[in-house]
C-alpha cells in the first residue's frame, strides 16, 4: 500500500516538472517572436559643393567721410534747419547765424571801397596834368615825383578796400552754415538764441557732426603671417597699389547674422607694422544704401585665400565622436549600419565639410542614437533640401 502511494506521488510529481518545462518553452517562443523590429533611420547621401578657404577676422565700420561742422564767426545762433539724425545732402542749410552785424560791415567796406576808387581817380588825373606840364617846364620834377606816389598810394588803397569787401562778404556767407557732405547728421550741440564762438582754431563752437554713410568702410588687423601670403598671392607687380594688390573677394556678417551677406573689397593696406601687437590695418569698402552699416559697428569679415574646390559636406550633427576620432554611419546594401571614420573641415551654415566619404554613401542623418555598429536599420531617403546642388562656399581657417 505504501509503495503503491509513493509511485503515484512521484508520477503527479514528473507531469508537473513536464508541465513547468514545456511552459518555459513556449515562453521563450514568445519572446523570440516579440524581438523589437529595425529601428527607422533617415539617410541622406552627401553634398557636393564647391568651397574656397578664407579667413576671418573682427573690425569695426567707420565713415568714409567725418565732418565737424563749427562756427566760422561769432555771433547769436538765429536757425537751425534739421532734425536731429537726419540725412542731409551736400548743399543743405543746416545753421543761421544773425548775419546783421555781417551786413553792416560789409556796407561800411563797400563806402570805404568807392571812397578809395575816387581818390585814385583824382590821383591819376592829378598826375597827367602833372605830366602835360612837364613838357613846358612848369612843374618840377619833385612836384611829379609827389603826384606819382600819390597816385601809387591811391592805388593800393583800393586794393586794400577790395580784400576789405572780400573778406566782408565771405564773413557774412559764413552766417549760412552749410552741409559740406552728404550723410546721417548727429545731434545739435547748441540751441537757437546762444552765443557761438568763430575763428579757425579748436575753440570754435561745435555745432553738428555729419557722417557719410554709402559707401562705407569696414577696418580690421591681420596678423603680419596672414599679410605676408596675401602679398605672395597677389604678386610682386602689385604691391604699390593702395590695396597691396590684395583684390581678394570679401565678405561680411554683422553680430546678429548667420550668414555672410555683405560683399565688398579691400580699398586699403596700411603701411607699416604695428610693433607692439605684429598686426597690420587693413580697411574694405562695402555699399550700403539701406543705411544699416553703422560707423562703429562691429562685424566679421571674411577673406578668400584660395580658389574654390570640390567637397562633400554632411550634417554636422550626423558625426559621432569616438575618444579623438569622428565617425559617421553608413546604411549598406544589406540595411546594416556600419562606422565610417572621416576627417572633418570647417562649418558652413549647418553642414560640415569632411574627407573620407564617397559621393554614394547613405549616410544616417537622423536617428543617430538608435543606432549601434553592425545593427539592421529601416532607412528612409531625407526629403531634398533647397542647394543641395554645387554652390559655392566657403570654410574658415582662423
Amino acid at each position: 500500500m505504501t509503495t503503491f502511494s509513493f509511485s503515484r506521488g512521484a508520477a503527479a510529481l514528473a507531469l508537473i516538472l513536464v508541465t513547468a518545462l514545456a511552459g518555459c518553452g513556449d515562453a521563450q517562443k514568445g519572446q523570440q517572436a516579440a524581438a523589437p523590429p529595425a529601428p527607422q533611420v533617415t539617410v541622406a547621401k552627401p553634398e557636393q559643393k564647391l568651397v574656397t578657404d578664407h579667413d576671418e577676422y573682427v573690425g569695426r565700420f567707420i565713415a568714409l567721410d567725418f565732418v565737424e561742422i563749427r562756427a566760422r564767426v561769432s555771433g547769436y545762433l538765429e536757425k537751425i534747419h534739421f532734425q536731429d539724425g537726419q540725412i542731409v545732402k551736400e548743399g543743405d542749410p543746416l545753421f543761421t547765424i544773425d548775419p546783421r552785424p555781417f551786413q553792416a560791415t560789409l556796407e561800411q567796406a563797400k563806402s570805404a571801397l568807392e571812397q578809395a576808387k575816387a581818390n585814385l581817380a583824382y590821383a591819376e588825373s592829378d598826375l597827367k596834368r602833372g605830366e602835360s606840364l612837364r613838357t613846358g617846364t612848369t612843374i618840377t620834377q619833385q612836384a611829379l615825383d609827389q603826384r606819382l606816389q600819390a597816385s601809387r598810394v591811391a592805388s593800393a588803397g583800393v586794393a586794400s578796400q577790395e580784400a576789405a569787401v572780400q573778406q566782408a562778404e565771405l564773413d557774412l556767407s559764413f552766417t549760412e552754415l552749410k552741409a559740406p557732405i552728404s550723410g546721417r547728421i548727429g545731434d545739435r550741440r547748441v540751441s537757437v538764441g546762444n552765443l557761438v564762438s568763430g575763428g579757425s582754431s579748436g575753440s570754435s563752437t561745435l555745432l553738428a557732426t555729419i557722417a557719410s554713410i554709402d559707401p562705407i568702410r569696414f577696418e580690421f588687423t591681420m596678423d603680419e603671417a596672414s599679410y605676408l601670403r596675401y602679398l605672395r598671392m597677389a604678386g610682386a607687380s602689385a604691391s604699390s597699389a593702395a590695396d597691396r594688390g590684395m583684390t581678394l573677394p570679401v565678405r561680411l556678417k554683422l553680430i546678429d547674422e548667420k550668414d555672410y551677406t555683405h560683399e565688398g573689397r579691400i580699398d586699403f593696406v596700411d603701411n607699416a607694422i604695428d610693433r607692439s601687437s605684429g598686426t597690420i590695418r587693413g580697411r574694405a569698402l562695402f555699399t550700403n544704401s539701406d543705411s544699416r552699416l553703422t560707423p562703429g559697428m562691429f562685424g566679421r569679415i571674411q577673406i578668400a585665400t584660395s580658389t574654390p574646390t570640390a567637397a562633400l559636406l554632411v550634417p554636422d550633427a550626423a558625426i559621432a565622436t569616438e575618444q579623438v576620432r569622428k565617425f559617421v554611419y553608413v546604411v549598406n546594401a544589406e540595411n546594416v549600419a556600419t562606422p565610417k571614420y572621416v576627417t572633418p573641415g570647417q562649418l558652413i551654415g549647418n553642414l560640415r565639410v569632411v574627407e573620407g566619404l564617397d559621393p554614394g554613401d547613405q549616410v544616417i542623418v537622423n536617428g543617430l542614437m538608435r543606432v549601434r555598429p553592425g545593427l539592421k536599420v529601416a532607412p528612409q531617403e531625407a526629403a531634398p533640401t533647397t542647394g543641395s546642388t554645387p554652390s559655392t562656399s566657403s570654410i574658415r581657417t582662423n
